[in-house]
């Protein structure tokens, strides 16, 4: 197994690059959320790998960090998700979002990335609930023990929960919200307001 790669950016194209090492070039794909943080070609670059091997084709996936790799093997081992969807998961959302989502069984976040319905999203939260646990360990955790979230979007979700709401309820309250350019106190406010009017 490669499990990590360090060498020079020498092409970049969503979703994949090329990283030179003592004169091999790997061919790796990326999520979004990786690519987007990658420097400029020429540069020193280290991605934490997986290579995964087919009957007809051997593809290595690169990653930013080990936590977006662990997240993507997680992802592997659910029924109906592979490696295009994993990586969409990947790029629609990062790893604490994710797992703030399936910890609030937020399915409105989750099908939000493109290819994500209601049932795989349903699925994801079901099979994924007891395998993140250990993993989201080191994660930064909110007062009630959730994974914290990174958008405003998760930040409203868990002080609406730190509130006494549901993740029912809130999950319900979010479903009627705009969510474009809003700041969580936004959120939190509008949400609010739905609930006491």
């Amino acid at each position: 197994m490669i499990g990590s790669i360090r060498g020079r950016l020498a092409f970049k194209q969503p979703p994949q690059v090329i990283l030179e090492c003592s004169g091999v070039g790997y061919e790796i794909e990326t999520p979004l959320s990786t690519f987007l943080d990658l420097p400029q070609i020429g540069s020193d670059v280290l991605l934490h790998t997986h290579l995964l091997v087919r009957e007809d084709t051997h593809t290595l996936f690169g990653f930013a960090t080990e936590q977006e790799k662990k997240l993507f093997r997680l992802l592997l081992k659910v029924n109906g998700v592979g490696a295009k969807m994993a990586l969409a998961i990947l790029s629609g959302m990062g790893v604490a979002d994710f797992y703030r989502a399936v910890q609030h069984e937020d399915t409105a976040s989750l099908t939000r990335i493109p290819g994500i319905g209601r049932k795989t999203a349903e699925r994801l939260i079901i099979e994924m609930r007891d395998r993140i646990d250990k993993h989201a360990a080191a994660l930064p955790r909110t007062a009630g023990g959730h994974v914290a979230a990174s958008t405003p979007r998760g930040e409203a979700f868990d002080a609406l929960v730190a509130l006494g709401y549901k993740p029912a309820e809130v999950k319900k309250l979010m479903e009627h919200l705009d969510f474009d350019d809003k700041s969580a106190e936004d959120i939190i406010r509008a949400a609010l307001r739905m609930a006491t009017g």
